[in-house]
């Protein structure tokens, strides 16, 4: 399963250089740029950890990783499928899905990546000894419907090693191929079988290998790492695709108030629009920076407002909670327009956007009737969990709850950490829970299955049509045939309410002027990252 907090999304950096203390203090006019061999990347949540078996699928945590050990394949920036370690994935019947490692893939002490290692990581991935929580399993022939199998397994029924660079997977159901790339291909980070296959698998969970690896697949290596404030990697000189041109990287975890003194300052070299929550109030003096090269993104994340249906059981109550919400002016006041309003899951870029679904407009009275109507007393107050890593969503929250009240709905907004908010969405223990949340347009399909998936999702919300519909997407034969049951289920989404979107976000992000080759997306960003550059400097601008 994938979660972006998506956003869902965080942060990292250096230990050479200061931490930012104060908000916008201590910038000067002028810019100043490093001469080191060094790009530092500002982002605004923290990280959950750089153990691949143990970490969560938000995107700050899969790229973190990414740069040492690659996933099968990765999304470009127009939504395509791109190789990383694999070459090719295929099926024939939508349950066989044949992946072929590429030829060239060796880790970095020179031992060939195999599909040994990737068998290796699948079982280790789904030990119940280890038990990772997100990345579930049990679609796969043998593993259990908790997403595990037996412990100390050598093998499972449905993962077959073909050959020395050939693998195939073997699901109990039908799934899309894009939905195979999409959860499995894109989130499993093959480890070096002859390296870790020592150890058991209560010491992988722990194992301290994983903060200084001296054997990876990708083009980086972790060099230092503190969960609260940075990491930082060295180049692979041996890495398979060419060795990097950029020495060091390091990701910075920062306050989204000090995103812009660090441009200015030439501090930090890059922000990403997952994994940086820039202030909307700074957009436009970042687009001032004469040293900085900014790019809005496609409206991909939403800004997801989960509700606690068993909590909130009436759906007059959840329709009320958006009728209440002027969403438009949020987006125009606080995002400056910068994305789009919408209902349900399919935001516009995606292929099975459906523009006939009209969002539900700002009407207080309809939510005031609704609430008579549903009976609604006003006496319970909702707990309202909100990212603190998150600034604009913060304050969008405080108008939302300004406008809550206006209606009778008191709402008490509680600001949390992401990785406390992800502790809080696990339990289930809140009314509404807000964070950026990115579908992956191309297949929404397991994210949206699994919030709305019953007792156990964050929602607590399920519905016989919604599944209907989710589950004849993985053997439409067209894109419109998907498209068709994709509106079934945003028209249901919008009559239950058991999620809405405040916005999408098209978010702001910044590259600087001294960089080269970066492709700078929401999708795609990293995956050529070997291939960037530190163009010739001048000294201060």
């Amino acid at each position: 399963m994938m979660k972006k907090f998506i956003g869902k999304v965080c942060s990292l950096f250096l230990m050479m250089l200061p931490i930012l203390t104060t908000a916008g203090c201590g910038a000067s006019d002028s810019t100043a740029y490093s001469t080191e061999d060094v790009v530092n990347i500002g982002i605004t949540d923290s990280l959950g950890g750089i153990n691949p078996l143990t970490v969560d699928q938000t995107w700050v945590n899969k790229y973190a990783i990414d740069l040492e050990f690659l996933p099968l394949v990765d999304l470009d920036a127009d939504l395509n499928f791109q190789p990383m370690l694999a070459d090719s994935i295929t099926t024939e019947d939508n349950r066989n899905f044949i992946v072929h490692i590429d030829d060239n893939a060796t880790w970095s002490d020179g031992t060939p990546v195999t599909a040994a290692d990737v068998e290796f990581t699948f079982l280790r991935l789904a030990s119940p000894v280890i038990a990772n929580p997100t990345l579930t399993l049990y679609a796969f022939e043998g593993v259990n419907e908790d997403g595990f199998i037996e412990e100390g397994a050598g093998s499972v029924e449905g993962v077959k090693v073909i050959d020395e660079k050939t693998i195939q997977f073997t699901t109990k159901y039908p799934l899309a191929l894009t939905t195979f790339e999409n959860t499995y291909a894109l989130y499993i980070h093959t480890l070096p079988k002859h390296i870790l296959g020592e150890y058991s698998e209560a010491e992988l969970s722990t194992l301290d290998w994983f903060h200084h690896p001296d054997v990876v697949s990708g083009p980086y290596i972790v060099t230092d790492y503190d969960v609260d404030h940075y990491i930082s990697y060295t180049a692979n000189e041996n890495y398979w695709k060419g060795a990097p041109h950029i020495t060091k990287l390091n990701f910075k975890i920062m306050d989204s108030s000090q995103i812009y003194a660090g441009l200015q300052s030439g501090e930090i070299d890059m922000t990403h629009h997952t994994m940086t929550a820039i202030p909307q109030e700074d957009y436009e003096n970042i687009e001032a920076l004469e040293h900085i090269d900014v790019i809005y993104g496609s409206p991909i994340t939403n800004q997801s407002v989960f509700i606690k249906t068993p909590n909130i059981p009436d759906a007059r109550v959840r329709q009320a909670l958006v009728y209440a919400v002027d969403r438009n002016q949020i987006l125009e006041q606080l995002m400056k327009g910068h994305g789009e309003v919408i209902d349900g899951f399919i935001s516009s870029p995606s292929p099975f956007y459906d523009q006939t679904i009209t969002p539900m407009p700002y009407d207080p009275e309809k939510a005031k009737a609704l609430l008579e109507e549903a009976g609604w007393d006003g006496a319970k107050q909702l707990r309202f969990y909100v990212n603190s890593g998150d600034g604009a969503f913060v304050n969008a929250a405080q108008i939302m709850v300004e406008q809550w009240a206006a209606v009778g709905i008191d709402a008490q907004i509680q600001t949390v950490d992401l990785a406390a908010l992800m502790d809080v969405a696990k339990a289930g223990d809140f009314d509404l829970l807000a964070v950026q949340y990115t579908y992956a347009p191309v297949d929404p399909y397991p994210d949206i299955a699994w919030l709305l998936g019953g007792e156990e999702s964050w929602t607590g919300y399920a519905d016989a049509d919604i599944d209907e519909a989710l589950a004849a997407t993985q053997t439409a034969k067209s894109v419109e045939e998907m498209k068709a049951f994709y509106t079934i289920v945003d028209q249901k989404v919008q009559q239950d309410v058991p999620m809405f979107s405040a916005y999408i976000i098209s978010a702001q992000g910044a590259v600087s002027k001294r960089l080269t080759g970066v492709s700078a997306n929401v999708y795609g960003s990293f995956a050529n990252v070997h291939e960037w550059d530190i163009a010739e400097q001048t000294g201060n601008n």
